[in-house]
């Protein structure tokens, strides 16, 4: 098969065979393909988009490119949770704990960052000595210690999404649906559980910037689940701005710890709970009890008991005092007076990336001390001079005078107070 002609063919918009598809991937899983035409592929299916059937065969195909673990079937009522990812979104932190503590074990494949979102690996990765799951065997032993496990993606599991992804970060190709369908799926498939929550993001910060976007999104995701076996819901929230008030890796690990203590960011705070009743709910809980568990594990100490627990088991120390912090601030102030009418949380994620929370190519070292805190929410009144967000500057050279700029613009200000827009814009549920 001659592989130009191939991504010729997507680039006019031909619906690809499977056997193309298995070509692509099998090339991206052994190295028969090099990196130039791996990238004029993904850049076709970006562009051009993909069939139901062809998103289909991309996830089984990126599923059998490697070892299947098949949780499931040894801890059956074992939980998954995934966003696609957004800004300052630290409910993973939170999520694997707080469920736990409430008795439903959590299996979730982290993944590193993409493009302007900080990755949940990246954010564990300022913990000392965390390590994550890297066998079947390791993530059994793990959720019978604390009922928790915590994969990164292992060198058996999905192994052509792993070359993909880092692809896709530095070339432009992330907001691609097919492409997130697939990368997501694979790895969920073949990890194993049998019940995934899922956390759709929509709006400024995220990959799909409007509703109708974040709906197509949902609906093929869980589409390909409940083809597989799996019991998932669904939560399409709004990320016209910042989930959290921290963006980063060391400080969004400080804004967890805050949450799991029973205070915290309210938005962060509030979608992690939400989250955890789906999860609660696919043990079998109604959503009464499950919300009422939830907000009590965090009032009584034992969310947070059972995150030391979870840091242990993962070979890390969950001092909180070890955490890397900043060498210097820069305050972002407003320049008027009036109420925030918005808030570019796309732009936010490239500079916090720029200040070392991210990777602008596959070589750059991620600065653990790094990232950016948001001060102003939208509807917000603000005064001249008054903090609107702060840049914390780690080793990384950057000119924090041309961000603090950037990041100023990202608030735009208006005499009149915006609408209200709910965090939770949709629900959608479904039992295989």
């Amino acid at each position: 098969m001659n592989f130009v002609e191939v991504i010729a063919r997507k680039r006019d918009g031909f619906e690809l065979t499977s056997a193309e598809i298995q070509a692509f991937v099998r090339g991206a899983t052994h190295g028969h393909i090099g990196d130039e035409q791996l990238v004029a592929m993904l850049m076709a299916i970006c562009i051009r988009g993909a069939t139901a059937r062809e998103t289909q065969d991309l996830v089984e195909t990126m599923r059998d490119s490697g070892a299947s673990w098949k949780l499931g079937q040894a801890v059956p009522d074992a939980v998954d949770k995934h966003s696609t990812g957004g800004v300052g979104d630290s409910v993973s932190l939170v999520f694997a704990p707080l469920v736990a503590a409430c008795g439903v074990p959590v299996v979730m494949m982290a993944g590193a960052g993409l493009a302007h979102t900080q990755g949940t690996l990246d954010k564990l990765a300022a913990i000392p000595g965390f390590r994550t799951v890297a066998s079947s065997s390791e993530a059994l032993d793990r959720l019978a210690k604390c009922g928790v496990s915590i994969a990164a993606q292992s060198e058996d599991i999905a192994p052509a999404d792993r070359k993909l992804y880092l692809l896709r970060d530095v070339t432009g190709t992330v907001p691609s649906l097919p492409l997130i369908v697939a990368s997501i799926m694979s790895k969920k498939l073949a990890v194993g559980a049998r019940r995934l929550v899922l956390d759709v993001k929509c709006g400024s910060g995220a990959f799909c910037k409007t509703a109708e976007t974040a709906r197509q999104l949902a609906d093929a995701l869980m589409g390909v689940g409940q083809g597989a076996g799996v019991s998932l819901r669904c939560l399409i929230t709004d990320m016209s701005q910042p989930l959290g008030d921290r963006l980063g890796c060391a400080n969004e690990v400080r804004a967890s710890l805050e949450v799991l203590s029973g205070a915290g960011d309210r938005r962060l705070r509030k979608l992690t709970v939400e989250l955890g009743v789906e999860a609660l709910e696919l043990a079998g809980k109604t959503p009464e009890a499950a919300r009422a568990e939830l907000e009590r594990r965090l009032a009584d100490g034992s969310a947070l008991t059972r995150w030391a627990e979870v840091i242990r088991t993962h070979g890390g120390d969950p001092d909180e005092s070890r955490l890397a912090r900043p060498s210097r601030t820069v305050p972002v102030q407003a320049r008027r007076s009036g109420f925030v009418a918005a808030i570019d949380g796309e732009g936010l994620g490239w500079i916090a990336v720029t200040l070392g929370a991210g990777r602008r190519r596959q070589t750059d070292h991620i600065d653990l001390a790094a990232g950016l805190r948001v001060h102003a929410r939208v509807g917000d009144r603000v005064e001249p001079g008054q903090p609107m967000a702060t840049l914390e500057v780690g080793d990384r050279a950057v000119e924090p005078d041309v961000l603090a700029s950037r990041a100023c613009a990202a608030f735009r200000i208006e005499d009149e107070a915006p609408p209200k827009t709910p965090l939770i814009l949709a629900r959608l549920g479904g039992v295989a």
